[in-house]
Formats: C-alpha cells, sequence, structure tokens
C-alpha cells in the first residue's frame, strides 16, 4: 500500500464504523489498537500497517480488501459522456458506493426487482407505471419514487419518449440498517 491509498483508507475506516454504529472505542477493544491511533488512521494522519489494517478490518467485520475498495473510490472523479443510443445507459462505471442507470425510451422489463439497498427513481421526461408492495403509482416528468430495500416493484414506462434516473446504493455495499446494534 502507497502512502496515497494508505491515507485514503482513513476515510473507509471511518464509513464502515459509523454504518456499523461502533465508537472508536469499541473498534479499539475489538482491535486491540488504542483509540489515539485509530483517530489518527481515520483522519489520514496515520499510515497503518498491513496487519494493523487487517485488524481493523475484523473489528469492523469486513476484510482488508473490500476496505481499500472502498478507499479507491472514496475519492475519485469520472465523466461518463452522453450517450445517444436508446435503452439503458450505466452512469457510473466501476465499483463504487452508488450506482446509478438512466433508462430511454419505452421499457417494460416485465419482471419484478427487489434490491437489498435504498433507490430512488426520478423521471427526467415522459411517465411511469410503478407497482411496488402492491400498491400502484403513476409518475410523471420530475416526479420522484423513494424505495427502500427490500422493496418489491416492478415498472414500465407508459410515453415513447420516457427518460429514468435510477439511483441506489450499489449491491455490494451492504447499507442495511440493523438497530439492534
Amino acid at each position: 500500500m502507497d502512502d496515497k491509498e494508505a491515507l485514503r483508507v482513513g476515510a473507509a475506516v471511518r464509513r464502515r464504523r459509523r454504518a456499523l454504529g461502533l465508537t472508536l472505542a469499541a473498534v479499539a477493544g475489538r482491535s486491540g489498537l488504542s483509540v489515539p491511533f485509530l483517530s489518527q488512521i481515520e483522519n489520514e494522519r496515520a499510515r497503518p500497517s498491513p496487519g494493523s489494517l487487517d485488524r481493523v478490518a475484523q473489528a469492523l467485520e469486513t476484510t482488508t480488501e473490500r476496505l481499500r475498495a472502498a478507499a479507491d473510490s472514496a475519492r475519485s472523479v469520472e465523466v461518463v459522456r452522453a450517450h445517444e443510443d436508446d435503452g439503458v445507459h450505466r452512469l457510473v462505471h466501476g465499483r463504487h458506493q452508488l450506482s446509478a442507470l438512466e433508462f430511454v425510451g419505452e421499457q417494460d422489463l416485465g419482471c419484478e426487482f427487489q434490491h437489498r439497498n435504498d433507490e430512488v427513481m426520478y423521471v427526467v421526461e415522459g411517465a411511469l407505471e410503478i407497482e411496488a408492495e402492491g400498491r400502484a403509482h403513476r409518475l410523471g416528468r420530475g416526479d420522484t419514487l423513494f424505495l427502500s430495500g427490500g422493496v418489491r416493484h416492478r415498472w414500465r414506462a407508459t410515453e415513447p419518449d420516457t427518460r429514468l434516473l435510477v439511483v441506489s446504493v450499489a449491491e455490494h455495499i451492504d447499507a442495511t440498517y440493523d438497530s439492534r446494534r
């Protein structure tokens, strides 16, 4: 791990710790590392050794590879150029925390979806019919529908030039919240 990667891993450690609802003291207790050292890692003032990073990852119920992958996506800038084809256009490439897709035209995928993480559906142009948890919703231009993780849904465009933007927490991210923690 080079210095640049070591610095970025701090943000990934902090995000994971907070997602689990853990304090620095709890992570210190689990990892055997000191609170000040963990704070320095999170604030990008200390470079963890591979062994220390492994202990932190175990304390955070993940792997060093996942922390590094989260660190890689923590500070990236990417431009995705407009696409002229009808169909599906991926707006975020690579393995990031968010997924974004644009659906164009009269889409009717004819199947039901159930994603583990939250998503937002925004109608840029046109109109949709969405069935979510047994309730039908009609959305037009500028309307938004939020679906929490686990909600079963299906949708279809009802106008030819419909453009739908779907933004969600990526499937590889465990963003589920357990209030028992």
